[in-house]
This record gives structure tokens, C-alpha cells and sequence, in this order.
């Protein structure tokens, strides 16, 4: 018993001395201090030219541009004219929709990075370079930082070529050389392989990232526009990006055992 007792006392030791009054009066005074000094100074402890870490997008996203579409051209209309979305006014049944990624075609670039995506995303800043880590298809992206432009002659993939570069505590980014198999959002909107797209990052506070992007493509539309005009992304420490993957045959069965189904019954109706 007297151990026991013995045992509280130096467990309770620390926490009474800090109701001593020199304790007390000491605490008085580093709360004057803390009173004093602004609260948002540790909100302001962070680099801007650092985006590392895990980012999620606030909210679910949406549906497509945050802005208004350009008009389209002669070819991009024919091309939209074609696109079956399973989304949006134009819908179709699931067992119509010819979106790519319904056949696991990857979203490549820049649909991976438009309002309608709410996956998170890792950005890895290594000398040279700013990586990308998504988390849907576990797909990278390389932004060049290294002084570099683009270059002239690029074959075209699935999520292109891209290069940036800091204009104050803007990043910029140019992307060119754009797989043209790939829609800029559900709704079916096209590019060509002349897209260009012009992204802006900027680390607002600690926690919190805008971003902007703006697509030019004179062979499917008129004049450029923003295809996201405004996104605000959040940072989350404790976050793991998680492996999610497109499977041909995940995407087979789910869509013998749902989706078709699913069209069955809305045709029956």
C-alpha cells in the first residue's frame, strides 16, 4: 500500500508543481507572451514554393469546366457530335457509353486534374522536378522544373509533356504532346493533339492550395477557356495514397453484374 501510495505521489509530483505560484506566475506570463505574438504565425510557418504532401480536393468536384466552353470548330463538334457520355444532359445508358475510361483507357491529361475528379494526389518535389502521384491508377506525372522548355517535337501520350516554372509563388505550367484519345471531362468534350493547357498552383497558407488551368486548342475550338477556373485543394499530413486501379476485369464484372442490369431495367421502364 505505501508503494502504491509512494508510486502516485512521484506521478503527481509533475503535474503539482505546476499549480506552485511560481509555476502559476510563470504560466501567467508565457500566456501574456502567447497574447502578445500573433495566432496565425504558425498558420504562416510554411514555404510557398513547397507543395509536397498529400492533396485532397475540397468537395466531390464536379461536373465540367468551372467556365465557360469556347465555341467549338467545325472538327470538335464532329467530335463531340460522336461522344456517347453516360453523364450529363446528353446521357445515354450505361451499355451506350463509349467514355474511355469505361474500358479502363487511362484519364490522362488534363481530365485527371478537372473538376470532376475528388481523388487525392501526392506532389514529390525532387531536384528538378515537381512529381505528381494520383491516386486514381496510381498514374505519375513529371513537371520539369529544371529551366527546360518545351520541345518542339513531341509524340503524343496520355498525359504529355510538361514544364514549369515559379512566377512569384505562382507555379506555371505549360503541357503540350497530349493523346488526343482522351475527353477533357464526362460530358464528352474533345481536344486534339494541338491542345495546349496552362496550369497555376499557389500555396495560399499552410494548409490550403488554388489552382487553375486553361486549355487552348485551336483545331477543336474557337478561343481558349478555363477548364477550371477556380479548385481549392487541402492539405491532409495523414493521408496514404491508396492503390485504386482501373482492371479490365474488374471492370467486366462490374459491369455484367451492374451495370447491364442497371440498363436492363431503366429500358424495361
Amino acid at each position: 500500500m505505501l508503494k502504491a501510495f509512494l508510486a502516485s505521489i512521484a506521478f503527481l509530483a509533475p503535474a503539482l508543481l505546476l499549480y506552485s505560484p511560481e509555476a502559476l506566475a510563470q504560466g501567467s506570463q508565457k500566456s501574456d507572451a502567447a497574447n502578445q505574438a500573433p495566432a496565425r504565425t504558425s498558420a504562416r510557418a510554411f514555404d510557398p514554393h513547397d507543395l509536397s504532401g498529400v492533396w485532397e480536393h475540397e468537395g466531390i468536384g464536379g461536373s465540367i469546366a468551372s467556365g465557360p466552353v469556347s465555341p467549338m470548330t467545325p472538327w470538335g463538334q464532329a467530335k463531340f457530335d460522336a461522344a456517347k457520355p453516360g453523364f450529363g444532359p446528353r446521357r445515354v445508358p450505361p451499355t451506350e457509353d463509349n467514355d474511355p475510361v469505361l474500358i479502363c483507357d487511362p484519364q490522362g491529361f488534363p481530365r485527371a486534374m478537372s473538376l470532376e475528379n475528388p481523388e487525392p494526389m501526392e506532389f514529390i518535389q525532387i531536384r528538378g522536378r515537381i512529381l505528381q502521384f494520383m491516386e486514381w491508377n496510381h498514374n505519375w506525372r513529371t513537371i520539369w522544373i529544371d529551366g527546360r522548355d518545351l520541345p518542339k517535337d513531341l509524340q503524343a501520350t496520355w498525359y504529355g509533356y510538361s514544364v514549369g516554372k515559379w512566377e512569384g509563388d505562382a507555379l506555371v505550367v505549360r503541357t503540350a504532346g497530349l493523346d488526343e484519345r482522351t475527353w477533357l471531362d464526362p460530358l464528352g468534350h474533345p481536344h486534339s493533339d494541338a491542345l495546349r493547357v496552362e496550369e497555376h498552383y499557389r500555396r495560399v497558407n499552410r494548409d490550403t492550395m488554388e489552382f487553375t488551368m486553361k486549355v487552348d486548342d485551336p483545331k477543336a475550338y474557337t478561343s481558349p477557356w478555363m477548364l477550371v477556373k477556380m479548385k481549392v485543394l487541402k492539405l491532409n499530413p495523414k493521408y496514404e495514397i491508396q492503390e485504386a486501379i482501373c482492371a479490365p476485369s474488374d471492370e467486366k464484372n462490374f459491369n455484367k453484374d451492374i451495370t447491364i442490369p442497371a440498363d436492363t431495367i431503366g429500358t424495361a421502364k
